[in-house]
């Protein structure tokens, strides 16, 4: 990608950076990166050497747990990982794993350049921290959905995230996905599921999901 049109694709996709300067540091030292679904960008102990900026798709992070992964939250475009960032600052392996959801495009800047961002611009810091901001309040309604929440509800607002981050009704994934994402049986998410069909909630198909809507009043 050339330069000049990396620099405009950032100031599009990053509104809280307006300082030219810095927009061009970080498409100077950026590498795009096109992944496949399925790609694996941070893993369990790894050390990080590179924090993504998500330029286009969806990433998926999560955090191993006794019964496996535990979803954390997902990156959509415009945002980057803020764990990913204490990890760097901590200079510690990674406690989180980061996998493409879909097909998606990156922008990974090495971390030798993070502190020196920290340091010289203000706008770096308040995006990073806006990053934060964003996915505790994700945490916290994680925490709260899993201590609280019947399953029903985690699986609607489970899918209406996914309606919001793809802008789609359809999605290819298999009840296994979900139930690893929700932390609960594969069987727990069939029934429910079968159950939102009966009720004309979502059309089922094999390994395919197509909602029509999720009001349980309806």
């Amino acid at each position: 990608m050339e330069q000049q049109i990396l620099q405009n694709r950032l100031r599009a996709e990053l509104p809280m950076i307006q300082d030219r300067v810095l927009l061009d540091k970080i498409a100077e030292a950026g590498q795009v990166m096109q992944l496949k679904q399925g790609t694996v960008i941070l893993d369990y102990g790894q050390h990080i050497r590179l924090v993504p900026i998500v330029l286009d798709g969806i990433i998926k992070v999560t955090q191993e747990g006794e019964d496996g992964d535990i979803l954390l939250y997902y990156l959509a475009h415009g945002s980057t990982c803020p764990t990913a960032f204490t990890c760097c600052m901590m200079d510690k392996t990674s406690d989180i794993k980061a996998v493409a959801e879909e097909d998606s495009e990156i922008l990974a800047i090495p971390i030798k350049y993070i502190e020196e961002w920290s340091r010289d611009h203000i706008e770096w810091n308040n995006f990073i921290m806006h990053s934060y901001n964003i996915r505790f309040k994700e945490l916290l309604s994680t925490i709260v959905a899993i201590a609280f929440a019947q399953l029903d509800q985690r699986l609607i607002k489970y899918l209406s995230k996914k309606i919001e981050l793809t802008q789609k009704k359809e999605f290819q994934m298999t009840h296994k996905q979900i139930a690893l994402d929700l932390n609960t049986t594969r069987e727990a998410v069939s029934r429910l599921l079968k159950k939102m069909e009966q009720m004309g909630l979502v059309e089922l198909g094999r390994n395919r999901i197509k909602i029509h809507h999720l009001n349980l009043e309806k």
